[in-house]
């Protein structure tokens, strides 16, 4: 499986999933209620993309209806014995149907992604109209995202951290009506899908 995650990431997270969760703190979603705020629909079903083991997934789970799409077999594994809808697939070609949900999210996994325009894309055609599509993750501006490059350029990873106003740009070029809701170490940038009236 080659195309979503670049050389070495896949194997570096099939390797690491199940200590995956002992290493990374909790996931928060305050970012979430301001995100899913600039959708124009309401927002229940959501795609957590390149969601691994569900960290996300997990702490939206409460409130929404999550499912995550990723193509590291060892992350879904620990994300479906958490009882949680998974998925298996490329990012640049998810198996799911148009408007599938209400809104797509990447967490902490947006620099992971080699294409990230076909990701956004695909996110895109998978959200139904009026929903979101929202990128939150390390801007490679700041003290420690420079650090977090760094890292996983020593691991052998192909990812390329992406700022705050490249996201949004991105989002922009996908046909969304997008902007940057914080910035910081983690940014998020959403944009939504527009509606055909």
């Amino acid at each position: 499986m080659t195309g979503w995650l670049g050389r070495g990431d896949v194997r570096f997270f099939d390797r690491v999933a199940r200590l995956y969760d002992v290493f990374m703190p909790p996931a928060g979603t305050d970012w979430a209620t301001a995100a899913f705020d600039f959708a124009d629909r309401p927002i229940e079903r959501v795609l957590d993309l390149a969601g691994g083991t569900g960290r996300v997934a997990a702490a939206l789970a409460p409130d929404y209806e999550p499912v995550i799409a990723d193509v590291s077999g060892g992350m879904l594994a620990r994300a479906h014995d958490r009882g949680l809808a998974t998925v298996r697939a490329d990012a640049g070609r998810l198996p799911l149907r148009t408007d599938a949900v209400d809104a797509a999210v990447v967490v902490d996994a947006y620099h992971h992604l080699p294409d990230r325009e076909a990701a956004i894309r695909e996110a895109s055609r998978a959200v139904a109209p009026g929903g979101v599509v929202v990128i939150r993750d390390f801007d490679p501006t700041t003290v420690v995202g420079r650090g977090i490059a760094l890292g996983e350029a020593l691991f052998g990873m192909d990812s390329t951290l992406v700022a705050a106003d490249a996201a949004t740009q991105a989002l922009t070029r996908a046909g969304l009506q997008a902007r940057v809701l914080d910035r910081g170490t983690v940014y998020t940038a959403v944009g939504r899908v527009p509606r055909a009236d």
